[in-house]
């Protein structure tokens, strides 16, 4: 009688480890497989795969450095790669966040910037697939021009736009030392920054100006904009 009863019991477990393996084995493939890790440390960037497809694409950026970090992805732009085409910033250390970003078809650089400075450390990653649209991707209203020296941002002062016009701004860097600009909205938080510019140099980004209100811009490296590379304007 013991051992009838044992026989049905166990049958019935050995029929369910398959379906447990199964369920256990789609789990584990399931998760995570479309995010790529980004590790950055104070000397290092490394991207866990650098082969992508074209379409959005899934980062997950841990700082493993000291200090602060920001990671960068650039797309190419007249034969170097300073087109900003996504960013994560102010990430601290032993902190991750996640960075998704729309790509098309092309080579890109992701650069880690420990310090929160510079041009980074970069590794270089290829899209397969159909290239984006440039046209559409780079439309805009209008362009801006802003001549960046030790220590001024001029053309900006007089400025001034309507909600969701997109700016291209055009930072000409006529200085000695690096400078950059970042813009931000009405809530302080930063829609989009024309990465560091070396001297003698032009960068560009397009900025949709999204809402009304009074907007600020700065220089963001070291003391420049305490030493007045900073400003405001108004959109209407």
């Amino acid at each position: 009688m013991r051992t009838s009863r044992t026989l049905p019991v166990l049958g019935a477990v050995l029929l369910a480890l398959p379906l447990l393996a199964a369920c256990g084995s789609k789990d584990s493939t399931d998760s995570g497989s479309d995010t790529v890790a980004i590790t950055a440390t104070d000397t290092a960037c490394k991207v866990a795969k650098t082969e992508l497809s074209a379409g959005e694409a899934h980062f997950a950026v841990t700082n493993k450095g000291n200090k602060a970090t920001e990671v960068y992805v650039y797309g190419e732009h007249g034969g170097t790669y300073t087109k900003v085409v996504t960013e994560a910033e102010n990430i601290g250390p032993g902190t991750s966040r996640d960075m998704k970003v729309k790509l098309g078809g092309g080579t890109y650089e992701i650069a880690c910037k420990p310090g929160q400075a510079g041009d980074g450390i970069r590794q270089k990653i290829t899209v397969e697939g159909a290239k984006a649209d440039d046209e559409a991707e780079e439309a805009y209203d209008r362009e801006v021009e802003v001549e960046a020296k030790e220590y001024k941002l001029e053309g900006l002062d007089k400025f001034t736009a309507k909600a969701g016009e997109k700016i291209e701004f055009k930072l000409e860097n006529e200085g000695t030392a690096e400078h950059e600009l970042e813009i931000f909205g009405p809530d302080g938080k930063e829609v989009g920054e024309v990465s560091p510019v070396k001297p003698g140099a032009t960068g560009e980004a397009v900025i949709t100006l999204a809402k009304p209100g009074t907007y600020t811009y700065k220089c963001g490296i070291g003391d420049h904009a305490d030493k007045g590379m900073k400003g405001s304007f108004i959109v209407s």
